[in-house]
């Protein structure tokens, strides 16, 4: 994690711990997307898997 923004991964997720903080991107480098459904087939069925809730 580099700590500052990433201007290529935005983020509306204030609750995780690598949000910025300060404008809505990730910090970091790269995240993993995967999905909770056998078969997706809309937006919702997709998840960030390197979410962690900030404490």
């Amino acid at each position: 994690m580099s700590g500052t923004e990433n201007q290529s991964i935005g983020c509306t997720v204030q609750q995780c711990q690598y949000h910025s903080g300060q404008s809505n991107y990730c910090t970091l480098d790269k995240i993993n997307v995967g999905t909770h459904e056998q078969n997706p087939t809309v937006v919702e069925c997709t998840d960030c898997q390197s979410f962690k809730l900030k404490m």
